[in-house]
């Protein structure tokens, strides 16, 4: 498994230790060792996702938390050597991939907050331009569109899915824009950045601005107050991604699979009805 890990060379984000425990439990189970290959983002790799999955001999390689402009992306996917990614969509005669139907979770987020009354929503995404961060920013948009509210690229800002990078981006659009009543964080862990900045302007989560992430990582549900966000089924993703590659790799026939995980909204306190008026389309 190819994975990047922070520039401290960790594997530290919730969201894809899950994943992974999904996966490896699936491999184990059919008689498979995953070996985790690790590369830092913006670092040039000294050999190709081929080269190195060859060299080791590998069956099949899965790919996570891998960015679409990373290279040898295609050389790797047109090998023909079993690939199977993580909210990738890299295709190829021997590459399919799994991902959550992102856009579709977007738009439950949106449509809940547009329910509650918010029509100033603004949203934190992806600078990285994951196709997860792009789905989730699809969803956004076109739910906006949907109710004849106008897309405002200033109320949006890009995070690295980091709670730091949450906290950051709420706090710049609070400070510039005092009509957003709502934000949609592209990942849980920068929802909780975002309401920490809400609190530290002294404004109340839910009843002043209300915030909705996405995954449901076990800390949602223990914020102050809980968050309301929406629930991928992470372990799910590892399994599959592992019972898919291990199919690949056991019939050479076997046609590479696009598969999709239903998402779900939970609904907690961290969204309330909206209390002010509506500021522009």
């Amino acid at each position: 498994m190819f994975y990047e890990v922070d520039e401290d060379g960790n594997l530290t984000h919730p969201f894809f230790q899950e994943v992974l425990y999904g996966f490896k439990r699936v491999a184990a189970a059919e008689g498979y060792d995953v070996l985790l290959f690790t590369n830092t983002p913006g670092r040039a790799l000294v050999q190709s996702y081929e080269h190195r999955a060859r060299a080791r001999g590998v069956d099949g390689v899965a790919l996570m938390g891998v960015r679409r402009t990373s290279p040898d992306l295609e050389a790797l996917a047109a090998s023909r050597i079993p690939c199977m990614s993580v909210d990738l969509d890299l295709l190829g005669p021997r590459a399919g991939y799994v991902s959550s139907t992102n856009v579709e979770g977007a738009v439950q987020a949106v449509e809940y907050l547009i329910a509650m009354q918010h029509r100033n929503i603004a949203f934190i995404g992806d600078r990285f331009a994951t196709k997860p961060g792009h789905d989730r920013l699809i969803g956004y948009q076109q739910t906006l569109q949907r109710h004849g509210l106008a897309f405002r690229p200033e109320w949006v800002c890009n995070g690295d899915f980091s709670e730091d990078s949450g906290y950051e981006s709420a706090r710049r659009l609070l400070a510039e824009y005092t009509e957003i009543t709502a934000i949609f964080c592209a990942g849980d862990m920068m929802a909780i950045g975002a309401m920490r900045a809400i609190a530290e302007r002294g404004l109340a989560v839910g009843e002043d601005i209300s915030v909705i992430g996405y995954d449901d990582l076990p800390v949602a549900a223990a914020t102050q107050p809980p968050l309301t966000t929406v629930r991928q089924e992470r372990r799910k993703l590892g399994e599959m991604a592992a019972q898919a590659l291990i199919q690949m790799i056991q019939d050479p026939y076997a046609v590479p699979p696009v598969l999709q995980i239903p998402t779900e909204l939970v609904v907690r306190q961290s969204v309330a009805v909206c209390r002010k008026a509506p500021v522009g389309g």
